[in-house]
């Protein structure tokens, strides 16, 4: 029996993608019981999802996590990793100081960022991120410089050679970025015109901050971002296997093991 009306294919579209989103991985099966449709009709459903870049079909189901060549849509991201992301944000808010500008990219673990610079302010906070935009409008004491370009649906934000060219005439004082994955001493991310305006981000920076959540480390995906000795720091959760921080310690990548309180606090590491 179903458990959501049947209301027409976009209202069951939006919410087939409000319940992978959530669930992060689904059969089709299930999706056919709960939507009380038939496989034929969710496969079709599945496959306007794909289109729009929300979801990925895979063989007999669909999921809306990340590989190394596809990026999970902002509205997961949002709510994965959600302590690491706030623990590694806290850290990076003590390299803050009022009167900088502060560029952030448009990661999730940039907007915890976001969410806590109401309290260094004067600020000048430069961003490609409509999430950050929309958070950093209303703020007194910030001068929010939005980074135009195309608007892309699923990243929820700017990108394209506009965006870029508009990166390439500011020079701010530190940038935070992150990336979906890191090993061998390289940052990684799965698609091409995400990297370019990142790799302009940091030629726009007297000092790049990379974050990242545990999960990342260890992994690759398609294309190079950069090297990890392009960023001065390297910012992590406690959830960091010691296999994956001794990868760091090789390459002499500087970087902080940030507590979520699950420990006793931050381990530094600079060897570079």
């Amino acid at each position: 029996m179903s458990n959501v009306p049947q209301r027409g294919p976009a209202p069951r579209q939006a919410s087939i993608a409000e319940y992978v989103l959530a669930q992060g991985e689904v059969s089709a099966a299930e999706l056919a019981e709960r939507f009380d449709v038939s496989l034929m009709t969710i496969h079709r459903d599945l496959d306007e999802l794909e289109r729009q870049g929300i979801v990925r079909k895979f063989r007999g189901g669909v999921t809306a996590q990340p590989s190394g060549v596809f990026e999970s849509n902002v509205s997961y991201r949002l709510k994965t990793m959600r302590a690491e992301k706030a623990a590694v944000a806290e850290r990076a808010l003590k390299l803050i100081e009022p009167g900088m500008a502060v560029m952030l990219d448009d990661s999730t673990s940039t907007l915890e960022i976001a969410r806590r610079l109401r309290s260094i302010t004067p600020l000048t906070v430069v961003t490609n991120f409509l999430e950050a935009i929309n958070l950093l409008s209303q703020e007194r004491g910030i001068h929010l410089m939005g980074l135009g370009g195309d608007f892309d649906p699923l990243h929820s934000s700017f990108l394209g050679v506009s965006c870029v060219e508009a990166v390439q005439s500011l020079q701010v004082d530190i940038c935070f970025t992150s990336t979906s994955a890191a090993s061998g001493g390289f940052a990684y991310h799965q698609e091409q015109h995400i990297i370019s305006v990142k790799r302009a981000m940091l030629d726009s920076a007297s000092r790049n901050v990379l974050l990242l959540d545990h999960s990342k480390l260890g992994r690759v995906a398609l294309h190079r971002l950069a090297p990890l000795s392009r960023f001065d720091l390297l910012l992590v959760d406690d959830g960091a296997s010691p296999q994956a921080l001794r990868e760091l310690d090789e390459h002499k990548v500087p970087y902080e093991v940030c507590g979520t309180g699950r420990d006793s606090g931050a381990e530094d590491r600079d060897d570079g």
